[in-house]
């Protein structure tokens, strides 16, 4: 009962947080067509800003969960998952209510595949840790949504733009390319002591969310350091 408080508990707190951005930031221009997208990025930022520096800290203050990414985990680290798992839902809900299917299935896929890996380790209390290794990406996040918060906002040829897409193809490539190859390889030494189901949900996790991060760091490079090519 106090997990499904926790998931709900968030949601609420990170749609809130959306309506509440909505009226404190509002868009650069009033002919910004995606006003919603304007918000959904702030609360995305919102929430990288809370959970990637969390993971982390979480690592730092409590050692074994590092060292057992299975079973060892902090109430912290926990309490942090149901967190995040709120937000995945809210921002699920969020994208299917304001666009269309077609230019927002691959994001809805990816949050569906965090929901359901992310909901396991929740509920059954294990694999904690390795979820943690997971929010880690959302440290890259946060320049990611700064990058995009600067374009919208009609800044993409300052320096401040520049300097956050330096930012975020460095934390790219160490907090997701590397984060994510870590895992995978962590799942294939782990055989043995990971049971079946987690271990079909963690590899098929891996399968997609690897593929889909390369191909965006390469769109990335290409839209912000490579324009003469793309010319």
């Amino acid at each position: 009962m106090d997990s499904v408080l926790l998931v709900g508990g968030s949601v609420g707190a990170f749609r809130l947080l959306n309506a509440v951005l909505e009226r404190l930031v509002p868009p650069p221009s009033p002919a910004l067509t995606v006003r919603w997208k304007w918000c959904n990025i702030w609360t995305s930022l919102a929430h990288s800003l809370l959970s990637g520096p969390w993971a982390l800290l979480g690592f730092y203050f409590y050692p074994p969960m590092g060292e057992d990414l299975i079973d060892q985990f902090s109430p912290s680290a926990h309490c942090l998952l149901g967190i995040s798992i709120g937000y995945f839902l809210q921002d699920f809900s969020d994208m299917i209510c304001h666009q269309e299917l077609q230019k927002c299935w691959e994001l809805l896929f990816h949050h569906f595949v965090v929901i359901v890996c992310f909901g396991f380790a929740f509920l059954a209390r294990r694999f904690v840790g390795f979820a943690m290794v997971a929010l880690l990406v959302e440290i890259n996040s946060i320049f990611l949504h700064l990058r995009t918060i600067l374009r919208m906002a009609g800044l993409a040829h300052t320096a401040s733009f520049r300097l956050a897409s330096l930012a975020n193809l460095g934390t790219y490539l160490v907090f997701r390319i590397l984060i994510l190859a870590w895992m995978s390889r962590w799942l294939a030494l782990n055989r043995g002591n990971v049971p079946a189901v987690p271990y079909a949900m963690g590899t098929a996790g891996m399968a997609v969310m690897l593929p889909i991060n390369i191909v965006l760091f390469y769109r990335l490079l290409r839209s912000d350091f490579l324009p003469s090519r793309k010319r």
